[in-house]
């Protein structure tokens, strides 16, 4: 997707307003307005059509006539990957727009800043893609909810797979911040649970978007690892791909890998796509089911391509907002509070809920496996893993989320 960062900035400051009249609008009802950060300009691969879907889904529930008689309205800032620049649009948004709700991140420590500030100042805040723990657990609060399978559910997803490998032998390489270390922390923790007969013979945690592919590669050779476990993802995930691929690491092992199966990150690799990884994704090809394939023609008709992960996210964030509202009849924040937990709501993945013990949405996702179809990277015999499925007992959510 060729994007210039203008386009992108002019993009991000932007507002998705409602249609001018609606017969269920209130007369002069002044809108709900959710203010969104994201990091548009240092991930544009997954934020472009993350920020469409949302599009999609804020022109449908105003087609459909709004939310409590008033139209939605989107405001989207751009932070750029950078907690300080979220903080500092989250204060533009509460004090100079007066939005209702915040939302939105993509990296966990930016997620993880936004939240705080949402506790601070007591705004209800909505994370589509932070997937840290930390956002409903050891740092949860009762302004937060995150919608995107957590660190651990995705973990605890591949870890079913994983376990079914003869390997005994595993290295992990992931990017160096809240996100990898957490992933790698919970894999390691279920995968033996299951299996205790493994042993972790070498981690490799390169700082994020400035990966040695070669030296990490080498690493993990040098170690001998029957399996590997890999958390890189975007330009990381590319490069550590091409390097393993030339000096042969993923010959004879097996190799389970966070967000891989998602098209972001297939379309560029491409005929480069190692096969038979076993990943998380989206399938979004192979799809058939009714919510699926509605939701791909639609947003194929608005915008005249294909949709991909961020697609879903912004789709459901939106979705899951409204459902929110809705039940609370109200965009006070302490209302929202009270209305969010237990909320369902409808995604293309299917019906979703904000479960109430930790403000975790149980939106789930695909389990599959990597392979090259016409030159092109894709997942192979999937299955959807219902999020609820692998969420914490609550009585190992009282352990780590604070009261409140």
């Amino acid at each position: 997707m060729l994007v210039n960062r203008r386009t992108l900035l002019a993009a991000a400051g932007a507002s998705l307003t409602a249609p001018a009249w609606h017969p269920a609008f209130a007369a002069g009802a002044a809108p709900i307005r959710i203010g969104e950060i994201n990091s548009y300009t240092a991930i544009a691969a997954f934020t472009v059509p993350y920020r469409k879907g949302m599009e999609l889904a804020v022109t449908q529930i105003n087609a459909a006539g709004g939310l409590l008689g008033r139209p939605l309205e989107l405001l989207v800032r751009d932070d750029a990957g950078k907690p300080d620049d979220a903080i500092r649009l989250a204060g533009e948004l509460i004090g100079d727009q007066k939005v209702d709700v915040l939302a939105g991140g993509f990296l966990s420590n930016v997620g993880l800043a936004l939240s705080d500030y949402a506790l601070q100042n007591k705004k209800l805040f909505v994370a589509g893609e932070p997937l840290t723990d930390a956002l409903v657990w050891q740092k949860g609060h009762r302004y937060c909810f995150r919608l995107r399978p957590s660190t651990y559910m995705q973990a605890a997803m591949l870890v079913e797979e994983a376990a079914k490998l003869p390997a005994k032998t595993w290295a992990t390489v992931a990017p160096n911040y809240e996100y990898g270390t957490s992933t790698v922390k919970w894999f390691k923790q279920l995968l033996l649970e299951k299996r205790p007969d493994v042993k972790f013979v070498v981690d490799q945690l390169p700082p994020l978007g400035k990966i040695d592919a070669g030296a990490t590669v080498a690493a993990i050779e040098q170690a001998k690892p029957q399996a590997i476990f890999n958390v890189t993802f975007g330009p990381d995930l590319t490069n550590f791909v091409r390097q393993g691929n030339t000096r042969g690491l993923f010959d004879g092992r097996s190799v389970v890998s966070v967000l891989t199966g998602e098209p972001e990150y297939l379309e560029p690799l491409a005929d480069e796509t190692p096969p038979d990884w076993i990943v998380t994704g989206y399938p979004v090809q192979g799809v058939t089911d009714k919510a699926n394939t509605d939701f791909i023609a639609a947003y194929r008709a608005k915008f005249n391509e294909g949709p991909k992960m961020g697609s879903i996210v912004g789709f459901s964030l939106i979705a899951s907002i409204a459902a929110g509202i809705t039940k609370a009849k109200s965009t006070n924040t302490e209302a929202m509070a009270d209305g969010f937990p237990g909320a369902s709501f409808a995604t293309p993945f299917g019906q979703a809920t904000w479960r109430a013990q930790d403000h975790q949405s149980t939106l789930g996702t695909y389990v599959g496996r990597t392979a090259i179809k016409d030159g092109k990277g894709v997942m192979v015999g999937w299955r959807y893993a219902d999020g609820a499925a692998f969420l914490p007992s609550d009585a190992m959510v009282k352990t780590l989320r604070p009261a409140g």
